[in-house]
């Protein structure tokens, strides 16, 4: 991995703001309209106000990203005034941040454990990290000209890292000793609590055991891509070189180890719209030869039988496939039949990415054997009872562009850690939200100086 190096962070003065809870929120990508206001009332100061400043009356730009910069002046003002009111203090010694998140899923609690730490960047492609997600300009564009205007990282990169034996983490946290923590909790529940780590011994003893790992992008790759393109623009400015030692060189990023308990990848199930309403026994006959498929009778809440048998084989090649037409599911397994159809029709990509289950649905049996290519854009949801839910007409889908009735749904299994590394170090990007990292890491706890 580039240089890890401590970094003296801006963050909240809590004289001013009282609790950090009020202050905080999700990542701006998964923030919607509902969310944003609420978090605007919820405090003066929140960091709504700087990662997803809200169209104004008279803004020439409707969406992020768009012609016109009104948003992105509104959010520097508010960073300008809150160091000048001291809501906003700068640490007097770099540091590295230890951040564990507390969280619960099926009822049971983890804790992932992980540090924010300043990261050198070097363009995708040209060093040791890595990223397995596609990029869209347009979130670049919004992204960079909120860094111009702030001049500084608002929200962390989420960064992964081998680690077998987390001995990286384990210095960090024997270092928190006698540090007190700040904590936060999120919209979702999940508790987020920070201790700055000063001591310079440990600090470089960490920067040497992250000297030859590689880093794996979790997410955030719209804003590590960002940052390169920030650190360009600056050393262009500045005759087109920068210091080694310039805050441009770096990307403010919380780094987990792979081998942490706490890691956690959730699936994210599939809605669409715009296909035929398939009967069970038409899926079934579109698969032959390629899955072996068993009809799961019970009606729409059968999802949880066709569900648990996907989470107790832990097989990629499981699929489950909602029939509207005869209200029943289909358990799809993959075949060598699959393979050889995946063989064919991506031909100039791995194995890993070929028998992802991401993959193969989209790939294989919406597109090709369903012959629904081009479909719209599906809703994403990550539990069984949000896609039932759907199906049924209730619910809150937030990425759901329509109210029209869903035509069909598929359960998929997430792909897995090794699956990110194996599919990154091939110089893969995978499908569309083949991962969901729970929990999100939260805006607000600090903020990077570029200038």
């Amino acid at each position: 991995m580039p240089q890890t190096a401590p970094f003296a962070a801006v963050r909240y003065n809590l004289d001013h703001v009282g609790s950090l809870s009020e202050v905080v929120a999700p990542p701006y990508d998964v923030i919607d309209p509902e969310l944003q206001d609420q978090l605007y009332k919820q405090h003066p100061a929140n960091v709504i106000r700087i990662i997803l400043n809200r169209a104004e009356p008279g803004d020439q730009g409707a969406e992020p990203g768009d012609q016109g910069d009104e948003r992105y002046s509104r959010a520097a003002k508010f960073v300008d005034q809150w160091k000048s009111e001291g809501v906003l203090m700068t640490e007097d010694s770099p540091a590295f941040y230890v951040y564990h998140q507390t969280f619960e899923v099926d009822g049971q609690s983890f804790t992932r454990r992980g540090f924010q730490g300043r990261v050198r960047t070097t363009p995708f492609g040209e060093g040791s990290i890595y990223p397995h997600e596609e990029t869209h300009p347009k979130a670049k564009v919004d992204r960079l000209k909120l860094t111009i205007a702030t001049e500084q990282n608002n929200s962390q990169i989420f960064g992964l890292y081998p680690d077998p034996d987390n001995v990286v983490i384990e210095l960090l946290d024997a270092a928190t000793a006698g540090v007190t923590p700040i904590s936060a909790t999120d919209h979702l529940g999940v508790t987020h609590t920070i201790w700055p780590v000063t001591d310079p011994a440990v600090c470089g003893k960490v920067s040497e055991l992250m000297a030859d790992k590689p880093m794996f992008v979790a997410d955030g790759h719209h804003r590590y891509e960002t940052s390169c393109n920030y650190k360009t623009q600056v050393a262009n400015e500045n005759g087109g070189s920068l210091p080694a030692d310039h805050p441009a060189n770096f990307v403010m990023t919380m780094l987990v180890g792979m081998s942490d308990p706490g890691m956690i990848v959730l699936p994210t199930h599939r809605l669409l719209r715009g296909t035929p309403e398939f009967s069970s026994s038409q899926i079934v006959a579109k698969l032959a030869g390629k899955f072996e498929c068993e009809v799961i009778g019970g009606g729409v809440n059968a999802a949880h039988a066709a569900w648990g048998n996907m989470e107790s084989a832990d097989d990629q090649g499981l699929i489950a496939l909602y029939a509207v037409g005869d209200d029943t599911w289909v358990l799809a397994k993959a075949n060598e039949g699959a393979a050889a159809a995946m063989a064919e029709l991506e031909s100039d990509k791995s194995d890993d990415w070929r028998n992802l289950g991401v993959s193969l649905l989209h790939r294989l049996v919406i597109d090709e054997l369903l012959g629904c290519a081009g479909h719209p854009k599906p809703t994403y949801v990550h539990e069984v009872d949000e896609v039932i839910s759907g199906l049924q007409g209730e619910g809150n889908q937030a990425e759901s562009d329509s109210d029209e009735p869903y035509t069909l749904a598929a359960l998929v299994m997430p792909a897995k850690l090794n699956h990110v590394e194996a599919i990154s170090l091939h110089k893969e990007r995978m499908p569309a939200k083949s991962t969901y990292f729970y929990p999100k890491l939260l805006s607000g706890l600090t903020f990077n100086p570029l200038s």
